[in-house]
Protein backbone atom coordinates (compact mmCIF):
# COMPACT_ATOMS: atom_id res chain seq x y z
CA UNK A 1 0.00 0.00 0.00
CA UNK A 2 2.78 2.29 0.90
CA UNK A 3 4.39 1.96 -2.75
CA UNK A 4 0.77 2.49 -4.12
CA UNK A 5 0.43 6.03 -1.81
CA UNK A 6 3.66 6.87 -3.06
CA UNK A 7 2.69 6.33 -7.24
CA UNK A 8 -0.77 8.26 -6.21
CA UNK A 9 0.85 11.38 -4.41
CA UNK A 10 3.28 11.64 -8.27
CA UNK A 11 0.54 11.57 -9.81
CA UNK A 12 -1.23 14.08 -7.79
CA UNK A 13 1.75 16.17 -8.05
CA UNK A 14 2.11 16.18 -11.78
CA UNK A 15 -1.17 16.86 -12.71
CA UNK A 16 -1.84 19.53 -9.63
CA UNK A 17 1.44 21.31 -11.28
CA UNK A 18 -0.28 20.87 -15.05
CA UNK A 19 -3.50 22.59 -13.78
CA UNK A 20 -1.32 24.86 -11.48
CA UNK A 21 0.78 26.84 -13.83
CA UNK A 22 -1.86 27.01 -16.61
CA UNK A 23 -4.68 28.57 -14.04
CA UNK A 24 -1.24 30.88 -13.02
CA UNK A 25 -0.49 31.61 -16.61
CA UNK A 26 -3.53 32.59 -17.66
CA UNK A 27 -4.76 34.67 -14.53
CA UNK A 28 -1.57 36.69 -15.65
CA UNK A 29 -2.71 37.46 -18.78
CA UNK A 30 -6.12 38.99 -17.11
CA UNK A 31 -4.56 40.81 -14.27
CA UNK A 32 -2.09 42.52 -17.21
CA UNK A 33 1.49 41.13 -14.92
CA UNK A 34 4.44 39.57 -16.06
CA UNK A 35 3.99 36.01 -15.45
CA UNK A 36 7.59 36.52 -14.16
CA UNK A 37 5.76 38.49 -11.01
CA UNK A 38 3.01 35.67 -10.80
CA UNK A 39 6.09 33.01 -10.43
CA UNK A 40 7.51 34.91 -7.35
CA UNK A 41 4.46 35.70 -5.58
CA UNK A 42 1.45 33.43 -6.62
CA UNK A 43 3.17 30.00 -7.40
CA UNK A 44 6.13 30.76 -5.41
CA UNK A 45 4.05 30.76 -2.36
CA UNK A 46 1.73 27.90 -3.34
CA UNK A 47 5.10 26.16 -3.90
CA UNK A 48 6.93 26.72 -0.92
CA UNK A 49 3.60 25.56 1.16
CA UNK A 50 5.26 22.26 2.26
CA UNK A 51 8.51 23.96 3.50
CA UNK A 52 6.29 26.41 5.63
CA UNK A 53 3.87 23.53 6.84
CA UNK A 54 6.82 20.94 7.90
CA UNK A 55 8.97 23.77 9.11
CA UNK A 56 6.34 25.92 11.51
CA UNK A 57 4.80 22.09 12.61
CA UNK A 58 8.66 21.18 13.74
CA UNK A 59 8.76 24.51 15.53
CA UNK A 60 6.04 24.24 17.44
CA UNK A 61 7.04 20.55 18.38
CA UNK A 62 10.54 22.29 19.60
CA UNK A 63 12.65 20.43 16.51
CA UNK A 64 14.23 23.29 15.31
CA UNK A 65 16.47 21.09 13.56
CA UNK A 66 14.12 20.23 10.96
CA UNK A 67 13.25 23.41 10.50
CA UNK A 68 16.19 24.92 9.72
CA UNK A 69 17.91 22.46 7.55
CA UNK A 70 14.37 21.85 5.84
CA UNK A 71 15.07 25.14 4.46
CA UNK A 72 18.52 25.05 3.83
CA UNK A 73 17.96 22.12 2.05
CA UNK A 74 15.13 22.89 0.20
CA UNK A 75 17.41 26.19 -1.39
CA UNK A 76 20.04 23.96 -2.40
CA UNK A 77 17.77 21.64 -3.82
CA UNK A 78 15.82 24.79 -5.75
CA UNK A 79 19.12 26.99 -7.08
CA UNK A 80 20.73 23.61 -8.18
CA UNK A 81 18.77 20.55 -9.12
CA UNK A 82 15.73 22.25 -10.04
CA UNK A 83 17.05 25.01 -12.26
CA UNK A 84 19.62 22.44 -13.62
CA UNK A 85 16.61 19.70 -14.92
CA UNK A 86 14.62 22.59 -16.24
CA UNK A 87 17.00 24.21 -17.82
CA UNK A 88 18.24 20.77 -19.28
CA UNK A 89 14.52 20.48 -20.53
CA UNK A 90 14.59 23.76 -21.96
CA UNK A 91 17.01 27.04 -21.22
CA UNK A 92 15.55 29.22 -18.86
CA UNK A 93 15.21 32.67 -20.64
CA UNK A 94 15.93 35.44 -17.89
CA UNK A 95 14.41 39.20 -17.61
CA UNK A 96 17.17 41.96 -17.13
CA UNK A 97 14.90 42.84 -13.88
CA UNK A 98 15.40 38.96 -12.08
CA UNK A 99 19.06 39.89 -12.85
CA UNK A 100 19.24 43.24 -11.17
CA UNK A 101 16.67 42.61 -8.82
CA UNK A 102 14.92 39.50 -7.70
CA UNK A 103 18.01 37.35 -7.54
CA UNK A 104 19.98 39.55 -6.01
CA UNK A 105 17.11 39.91 -3.26
CA UNK A 106 17.49 36.16 -3.23
CA UNK A 107 21.39 36.73 -2.19
CA UNK A 108 20.77 39.11 0.27
CA UNK A 109 18.25 37.06 2.11
CA UNK A 110 20.45 34.29 2.14
CA UNK A 111 23.56 36.57 3.47
CA UNK A 112 20.92 38.12 6.35
CA UNK A 113 20.39 34.63 7.68
CA UNK A 114 23.98 33.43 7.67
CA UNK A 115 24.50 37.36 9.60
CA UNK A 116 22.52 36.17 12.26
CA UNK A 117 23.32 33.01 13.23
CA UNK A 118 27.26 33.83 12.52
CA UNK A 119 26.49 36.67 15.02
CA UNK A 120 25.56 34.32 17.13
CA UNK A 121 28.34 31.80 16.81
CA UNK A 122 30.48 34.99 17.79
CA UNK A 123 28.91 34.84 20.89
CA UNK A 124 29.68 31.65 21.82
CA UNK A 125 27.63 27.92 22.23
CA UNK A 126 25.21 29.34 24.82
CA UNK A 127 23.84 31.99 22.57
CA UNK A 128 23.34 29.80 19.32
CA UNK A 129 19.40 30.79 18.58
CA UNK A 130 17.38 32.84 15.77
CA UNK A 131 15.55 34.76 18.40
CA UNK A 132 12.06 35.48 17.97
CA UNK A 133 13.51 39.91 17.45
CA UNK A 134 15.19 37.98 14.54
CA UNK A 135 12.52 36.33 13.49
CA UNK A 136 10.47 39.40 13.09
CA UNK A 137 13.17 41.09 11.35
CA UNK A 138 13.06 38.32 8.57
CA UNK A 139 9.27 39.18 8.14
CA UNK A 140 9.99 42.52 8.25
CA UNK A 141 12.40 41.80 5.02
CA UNK A 142 9.32 39.55 3.60
CA UNK A 143 7.00 42.89 3.89
CA UNK A 144 9.34 44.78 2.05
CA UNK A 145 9.76 42.33 -0.65
CA UNK A 146 6.18 42.45 -1.29
CA UNK A 147 5.88 46.15 -1.51
CA UNK A 148 8.29 45.96 -4.08
CA UNK A 149 6.33 42.55 -6.29
CA UNK A 150 3.24 44.52 -5.56
CA UNK A 151 4.98 48.33 -6.85
CA UNK A 152 6.35 46.81 -9.90
CA UNK A 153 2.82 44.92 -10.64
CA UNK A 154 1.33 48.52 -10.39
CA UNK A 155 3.97 50.05 -12.73
CA UNK A 156 3.61 47.37 -15.37
CA UNK A 157 -0.16 47.89 -15.52
CA UNK A 158 0.27 51.85 -15.73
CA UNK A 159 2.96 52.11 -18.18
CA UNK A 160 1.10 48.82 -19.92
CA UNK A 161 4.48 47.14 -20.48
CA UNK A 162 2.90 43.40 -20.65
CA UNK A 163 1.55 41.96 -23.68
CA UNK A 164 -0.77 39.66 -22.48
CA UNK A 165 -2.10 38.78 -26.04
CA UNK A 166 -5.67 37.37 -26.80
CA UNK A 167 -7.85 36.94 -23.89
CA UNK A 168 -10.93 36.06 -24.91
CA UNK A 169 -12.27 33.10 -23.60
CA UNK A 170 -10.35 33.11 -20.44
CA UNK A 171 -12.69 33.52 -17.22
CA UNK A 172 -11.63 34.36 -13.69
CA UNK A 173 -13.72 31.69 -12.23
CA UNK A 174 -12.40 28.63 -14.46
CA UNK A 175 -8.21 29.69 -13.68
CA UNK A 176 -9.06 30.30 -9.90
CA UNK A 177 -10.41 27.03 -9.91
CA UNK A 178 -7.33 25.52 -12.08
CA UNK A 179 -4.92 27.27 -9.93
CA UNK A 180 -6.22 26.51 -6.20
CA UNK A 181 -7.37 23.02 -7.38
CA UNK A 182 -3.67 22.65 -8.53
CA UNK A 183 -2.00 23.85 -5.85
CA UNK A 184 -4.76 21.61 -3.34
CA UNK A 185 -3.03 18.50 -5.66
CA UNK A 186 0.43 19.82 -5.24
CA UNK A 187 0.30 20.05 -1.59
CA UNK A 188 -1.47 16.67 -0.80
CA UNK A 189 0.67 15.18 -3.30
CA UNK A 190 3.60 16.34 -2.01
CA UNK A 191 2.63 15.18 1.50
CA UNK A 192 1.92 11.29 0.44
CA UNK A 193 5.11 11.16 -1.38
CA UNK A 194 7.55 12.53 1.59
CA UNK A 195 5.51 10.20 3.98
CA UNK A 196 5.36 7.53 2.23
CA UNK A 197 9.21 8.02 1.12
CA UNK A 198 10.23 8.39 4.07
CA UNK A 199 8.87 4.89 5.43
CA UNK A 200 10.27 3.19 2.88
CA UNK A 201 13.50 4.55 3.49
CA UNK A 202 12.79 3.82 7.07
CA UNK A 203 12.52 0.20 6.64
CA UNK A 204 15.39 -0.56 4.33
CA UNK A 205 17.55 0.79 7.18
CA UNK A 206 18.19 4.87 6.44
CA UNK A 207 18.68 6.64 9.68
CA UNK A 208 15.95 9.29 10.43
CA UNK A 209 18.84 11.60 10.36
CA UNK A 210 19.74 11.00 6.68
CA UNK A 211 15.87 10.61 5.73
CA UNK A 212 15.66 14.12 6.96
CA UNK A 213 18.50 15.98 5.17
CA UNK A 214 17.77 13.72 2.08
CA UNK A 215 13.75 13.08 1.56
CA UNK A 216 12.08 15.59 3.67
CA UNK A 217 14.48 18.37 1.99
CA UNK A 218 13.85 16.89 -1.42
CA UNK A 219 10.22 15.92 -0.94
CA UNK A 220 9.06 19.27 0.33
CA UNK A 221 10.79 20.45 -2.59
CA UNK A 222 8.92 18.59 -5.61
CA UNK A 223 6.16 21.49 -5.67
CA UNK A 224 8.76 23.63 -6.99
CA UNK A 225 10.83 20.83 -9.18
CA UNK A 226 7.51 19.75 -10.82
CA UNK A 227 5.93 23.19 -10.70
CA UNK A 228 9.07 24.60 -12.70
CA UNK A 229 9.69 21.21 -15.25
CA UNK A 230 5.84 21.88 -16.26
CA UNK A 231 6.26 25.46 -16.59
CA UNK A 232 9.75 24.94 -18.34
CA UNK A 233 7.66 22.35 -21.46
CA UNK A 234 5.00 24.79 -21.44
CA UNK A 235 7.68 27.65 -22.35
CA UNK A 236 6.53 29.39 -19.38
CA UNK A 237 10.28 30.24 -18.60
CA UNK A 238 9.36 33.28 -16.63
CA UNK A 239 6.64 31.54 -14.32
CA UNK A 240 9.62 28.74 -14.14
CA UNK A 241 12.36 30.90 -12.91
CA UNK A 242 9.72 33.03 -10.67
CA UNK A 243 9.47 30.14 -8.43
CA UNK A 244 12.62 28.85 -8.09
CA UNK A 245 13.89 32.33 -7.11
CA UNK A 246 10.53 33.36 -5.27
CA UNK A 247 10.24 30.31 -3.07
CA UNK A 248 13.72 30.57 -1.83
CA UNK A 249 13.03 34.29 -0.70
CA UNK A 250 9.43 32.45 1.11
CA UNK A 251 11.67 30.11 2.37
CA UNK A 252 14.29 32.15 4.10
CA UNK A 253 12.01 35.26 5.24
CA UNK A 254 8.84 34.00 5.29
CA UNK A 255 9.18 30.46 6.82
CA UNK A 256 12.18 30.87 8.81
CA UNK A 257 10.93 34.01 10.46
CA UNK A 258 7.69 32.84 11.53
CA UNK A 259 9.03 29.30 12.56
CA UNK A 260 11.77 31.55 15.04
CA UNK A 261 9.03 34.29 15.67
CA UNK A 262 6.47 31.14 17.10
CA UNK A 263 9.90 29.52 19.31
CA UNK A 264 13.49 30.68 18.94
CA UNK A 265 15.19 27.93 16.67
CA UNK A 266 18.79 26.35 17.91
CA UNK A 267 21.01 26.37 15.81
CA UNK A 268 23.30 23.50 14.59
CA UNK A 269 27.08 24.19 13.44
CA UNK A 270 26.84 21.62 11.00
CA UNK A 271 24.78 24.27 9.16
CA UNK A 272 27.23 26.56 8.41
CA UNK A 273 28.84 24.83 5.29
CA UNK A 274 25.31 24.38 4.15
CA UNK A 275 25.09 27.76 4.55
CA UNK A 276 27.68 29.02 2.86
CA UNK A 277 26.81 26.28 -0.21
CA UNK A 278 23.65 28.30 -0.51
CA UNK A 279 25.09 31.40 -0.76
CA UNK A 280 27.77 30.52 -3.45
CA UNK A 281 25.30 28.80 -5.80
CA UNK A 282 23.02 31.66 -5.65
CA UNK A 283 25.73 33.69 -6.99
CA UNK A 284 26.86 31.12 -9.42
CA UNK A 285 23.10 31.38 -10.29
CA UNK A 286 23.87 35.19 -10.98
CA UNK A 287 26.06 34.59 -12.66
CA UNK A 288 24.64 32.16 -15.20
CA UNK A 289 21.58 34.01 -15.55
CA UNK A 290 23.96 36.85 -16.56
CA UNK A 291 25.59 34.79 -19.70
CA UNK A 292 23.11 35.86 -22.54
CA UNK A 293 20.76 36.47 -20.17
CA UNK A 294 19.46 32.57 -20.32
CA UNK A 295 20.58 29.73 -18.37
CA UNK A 296 21.51 27.45 -20.96
CA UNK A 297 21.70 23.19 -20.89
CA UNK A 298 25.14 23.19 -20.17
CA UNK A 299 24.68 25.42 -17.22
CA UNK A 300 21.80 23.00 -16.58
CA UNK A 301 23.67 20.13 -16.35
CA UNK A 302 26.92 21.80 -14.24
CA UNK A 303 24.35 22.85 -11.53
CA UNK A 304 22.46 19.08 -11.41
CA UNK A 305 25.73 17.73 -11.11
CA UNK A 306 26.86 20.10 -8.21
CA UNK A 307 23.16 18.64 -6.43
CA UNK A 308 24.56 15.39 -6.97
CA UNK A 309 27.72 15.98 -5.41
CA UNK A 310 26.50 17.96 -2.45
CA UNK A 311 23.81 15.27 -1.21
CA UNK A 312 27.06 12.43 -1.57
CA UNK A 313 28.93 14.95 0.43
CA UNK A 314 26.18 14.93 3.44
CA UNK A 315 25.67 11.57 3.21
CA UNK A 316 29.52 10.78 3.90
CA UNK A 317 29.02 13.46 6.58
CA UNK A 318 26.17 12.06 8.24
Amino acid sequence: MTYVLLLVGFALLIKGADFFVEGSSKIARLLKVPPMLVGLTIVAFGTSSPEATVSIIAALEGNSDVSLGNVVGSNIFNITLVVGITAILNPLKVESETIRKEIPFTLLASVALWVLISDMALQGAGANLITRTEGIILLLFFAIFLYYIFEVARNNREKGNVDTGDTTGITWGKNIFFTLGGLAGIIFGGDLVVDNATDIALSIGMSETLVGLTIVAVGTSLPELITSITAALKKESEIALGNIVGSNIFNILLVIGASASIAPLAVDSKIFFDLIFMIVFTIVLLIFSRSRYKISKKEGAILAIVYLAYLTYIIIRN
